[in-house]
């Protein structure tokens, strides 16, 4: 007698099994996809060595990977690339040793330890100068941070300084704070006198521990009056970037409350015309105009040498312009 295989049963079983198995596999690619969606809106820090000096130090700790720094910043770029490549959100920061030294002493961290190294550089993100990162090489990338990282400490010094001032005696007024609104008023008078034209302005000036400098760029070359008016005085603070004209002013206002030497110079360019340079020198808390002299003098010397320099051609030297008004307000001394 012939027997008939049903086999019924068993197909139903294995097509059941196909889409259970089909589903489970829909589901993992789901929530892998959620996962790597999710890691895109989680923004990463790269600290990064930039000097030989500092890649140096990194070196005593055994657990630090590298013995060559040109090597290891090619392997920082790789990393960078391959981060953009995610499409995450990633800035780049400086590594500091000499600071990842005292965090790991006042945490109690082991130095030597790669979790010591991502917890310092994820602590002091929020302290220290961050680039975020757009694809560029990090050679390109590096002097841009470092310039960063300069210009935010000798603001914070310099706000310190002006911080530690107190009150005046006589009216009780903030001392640093007064110095900042009259070197941000004297800023924008700067301008406004020098007229339109791209601005190139550096305050240089001695203070306790370190000698400040601060870099200002402004483009007024719009149809800007020369006479100072409220209008102008508002074209004029448009064109600053606001970061470089708070670091500029603080800058100054440490040399007014100080009362140090010090100075202005202000580079001003126009299509089809010389440059013009102007020059001030700090005097008991004021800008003093130097002689069109004086600041050919200043530009077309060496500074460490004391050697005459040529003059720069397509230069005109001029001299610094009144920058003061009965208007301005009283200094503190």
């Amino acid at each position: 007698m012939a027997h008939t295989r049903n086999t019924g049963p068993a197909k139903s079983t294995d097509a059941s099994r196909r889409r259970a198995q089909s589903r489970r596999r829909a589901e993992r690619k789901r929530r892998a996809e959620r996962r790597h969606s999710l890691r895109r809106e989680v923004p990463g820090i790269v600290a990064v060595l930039a000097d030989e000096q500092d890649f140096s130090a990194m070196r005593q700790y055994r657990t630090f990977a590298f013995d060559d720094h040109t090597a290891y910043l090619k392997e920082a770029d790789n990393l960078l690339r391959s981060l953009a490549r995610r499409q995450q959100h990633t800035a780049v920061a400086l590594f500091d040793p000499e600071d990842f030294a005292d965090y790991c002493d006042a945490t109690g961290l082991d130095p030597d330890c790669p979790a010591s190294r991502s917890r310092f550089t994820a602590d002091v993100a929020g302290h220290t100068a961050c680039i975020r990162y757009t694809g560029e090489p990090l050679t390109t990338l590096l002097p841009v941070l470092i310039d960063t990282a300069v210009r935010q400490a000798t603001q914070e010094y310099a706000t310190e300084l002006l911080a530690g001032l107190g009150a005046c005696a006589d009216c009780g007024q903030d001392i640093g704070r007064a110095a900042y609104q009259r070197a941000f008023h004297t800023l924008r008078r700067l301008l406004d006198t020098a007229g339109a034209g791209i601005h190139h302005l550096v305050c240089s000036v001695p203070a306790p521990d370190e000698q400040l400098l601060a870099v200002l760029h402004a483009d007024t070359s719009a149809d800007v009056p020369s006479a100072p008016t409220a209008d102008t005085e508002q074209t004029a603070v448009a064109a600053l970037d606001p970061a470089e004209a708070a670091e500029f002013a603080t800058v100054l206002a440490v040399g007014m409350a100080l009362e140090t030497t010090g100075g202005i110079v202000l580079r001003t360019s126009n299509p089809d015309t010389p440059d013009r340079l102007h020059g001030w020198r700090l005097h008991q808390g004021l800008l003093v105009p130097l002689t069109a002299g004086e600041v050919f003098s200043a530009y077309c010397t060496d500074a460490a040498t004391g050697e005459p320099l040529s003059p720069e051609p397509g230069v005109e030297y001029c001299p610094g312009f009144p920058v003061t008004s009965p208007d301005d307000p009283d200094p503190h001394r």
